[in-house]
């Protein structure tokens, strides 16, 4: 059995997530600009809740990896583990056993959708700065996720993965 390493080490992957946020932040920006013209951008929030819904969303966007991951895959959650790397300032889920890709792939875009892109969404109907802005925060958050969607892209949909405990991706298992 030999494993192919599809991963980037997380400083690489935060890096990697400003050069892949940046033209969908400019592309939310523009889009709710254009849906809320006269619309004052502002966090209207006080301040400390705003910084403690962000944290909040956060650990939604790792719960949301674990959660699919176990559902998707049909794994128990002893397998699914947190953590936070203090190195890169970056926090982790990580599923402890191989997986089929498939369900990798949509583990590792839920986080995106339901903390990015579903709030995005709610502030272009009701012209809320405060889920504009956290919308922004969490899509971008997302680059990473979106980094690795990347580098799986070619994984055929019958392989097996394993996650990589340190790094940001995994390893294709190949018989």
């Amino acid at each position: 059995m030999n494993k192919r390493d599809l991963s980037v080490s997380m400083e690489r992957a935060n890096l990697g997530t400003l050069f892949i946020s940046l033209p969908v932040v400019i592309f939310q920006f523009f889009l709710f600009a254009y849906f809320h013209p006269n619309a004052d951008q502002s966090i209207t929030w006080n301040y400390f809740l705003f910084f403690l819904v962000v944290i909040a969303g956060i650990v939604i966007h790792e719960l949301v990896h674990g959660v699919t991951w176990a559902l998707a895959a049909g794994k128990p959650w002893s397998l699914i583990s947190f953590g936070f790397q203090t190195r890169t300032l970056t926090p982790y889920c990580h599923v402890k056993e191989p997986i089929k890709i498939n369900p990798y792939r949509i583990g590792a875009i839920m986080p995106g959708i339901v903390v990015g892109i579903l709030p995005f969404a709610y502030s272009l109907f009701t012209g809320d700065p405060n889920w504009f802005w956290f919308s922004l925060i969490h899509t971008s958050g997302a680059g990473g996720d979106w980094l690795v969607l990347w580098l799986i892209r070619t994984v055929q949909a019958n392989a097996l993965v394993e996650d990589h405990p340190t790094q940001a991706g995994c390893y294709v298992i190949e018989e």
